[in-house]
């Protein structure tokens, strides 16, 4: 396959935080090993955009300012760098990538999370998603989303599923940083649970928090969430959950012992110590259909580390947890259910294969995404 020139236009790249944000940036590394990457993002990007790659920032906010320089922006690079393929990281910025692609005569890529097919915003639906549909190629982040994108009209001969991916091996395990945040945060003899992620409506903490939690605490007192994350201030998701929000349910079951905020982490070493040091990672996203959890990919990290996920079997969850190998699916809202699970598992009647686990995430490998990218670009040529 020939070199290609790529065009990625996206706002989601670091220092922003989420899952899309690591996924943008690395599909912005992975394709600059084999090819000739441009990225148009937010100007803050520029510092910790991938070393082989050519930068054009723009402003950040408000949102339609941003989309008016990133589409100018992607015309004078287009008359400059003559790109042979225009990507876009999300629907958010698919009309810019696929209008310049088609006056240019230049071929366009998609790459749809569930937020970005699956909402019910009129707006959007009406001017965003022909653009979608009209790309060259369509990539769905899960199952649940390709069907998603099958339904809005999305033809099946231009879509395919690419999952995103996760660091592997993960970060050593470093027993004498382990230790230091065990005693740091008084974790010592305790059950220990972790939430990774933002705090949005659709992560549902505060109603775990609520409805499974209080109760987890009543059977094994001494249980701990660990809550890693915070709330977002540049998401387009404005359906959050606010830490204080969360706190008056924290009192209102009197387990304010039993829980620890520690805000957003980006030191991995201690992101992973972690995740090697929990007993399970929580993650129990809402079942919201305007509002679809994509994929999970703290799910497959916590899998990278042996440790599993107990989740509700919601959006692309199910591709990232693999039932009784890699954590347990929940029907979705099952709280009882959820309750139950995660009792059992502390109390150790039932368990997973920590090896199992490591397997399993390591197709989700980062070194994987260019195999799949590669794939996919040559049969735009074709």
């Amino acid at each position: 396959m020939s070199k290609k020139k790529i065009l990625i236009v996206t706002r989601n790249l670091p220092p922003l935080i989420g899952g899309m944000e690591r996924l943008n940036w690395h599909i912005a590394d992975e394709l600059s090993k084999n090819h000739k990457i441009i990225v148009i993002s937010h100007s803050k990007a520029k510092f910790e955009a991938p070393p082989d790659t050519s930068f054009y920032g723009v402003r950040l906010n408000p949102l339609p300012l941003f989309l008016l320089l990133a589409f100018m922006t992607t015309f004078w690079v287009c008359l400059r760098q003559r790109p042979d393929i225009l990507f876009a990281g999300s629907g958010l910025t698919a009309p810019i990538a696929t209008f310049w692609a088609k006056f240019f005569r230049k071929k366009s890529i998609v790459y749809i999370h569930g937020l970005d097919i699956g909402t019910n915003n009129k707006l959007y639906n009406l001017l965003w998603i022909p653009f979608i549909r009209s790309s060259d190629q369509i990539i769905a982040n899960s199952s649940p989303t390709y069907d998603i994108c099958l339904k809005k009209g999305v033809n099946e001969k231009n879509l395919s599923i690419i999952h995103p991916g996760v660091s592997f091996p993960p970060q050593p395990r470093n027993e004498q940083l382990i230790q230091q945040l065990k005693s740091q945060y008084d974790l010592q003899d305790k059950k220990i649970l972790i939430s990774v992620g933002r705090l949005t409506e659709r992560k549902g903490l505060n109603e775990f928090i609520d409805l499974s939690f209080s109760k987890i605490v009543k059977a094994i007192p001494n249980t701990v969430l660990v809550v890693i994350g915070d709330t977002p201030n540049q998401s387009l998701n404005k359906n959050l959950q606010s830490k204080e929000l969360i706190l008056s349910t924290v009192k209102k079951h009197n387990v304010n012992n039993n829980i620890i905020f520690t805000g957003n982490i980006s030191d991995d070493d201690v992101l992973s110590s972690f995740y090697y040091l929990a007993d399970l990672h929580i993650f129990p996203v809402k079942h919201i259909p305007e509002d679809p959890e994509g994929f999970g990919m703290v799910a497959v990290e916590s899998a990278a580390h042996g440790t599993p996920t107990i989740a509700f079997a919601t959006g692309g969850i199910i591709d990232a947890v693999q039932h009784r190998k890699t954590g347990y699916l929940i029907e979705k809202q099952n709280y009882h259910s959820l309750t139950e699970t995660t009792i059992d598992f502390l109390e150790s009647r039932i368990s997973i294969d920590k090896i199992i686990c490591t397997y399993y995430a390591e197709q989700f490998a980062w070194y994987h995404l260019l195999e799949k990218f590669n794939q996919l670009i040559k049969s735009l040529d074709d």
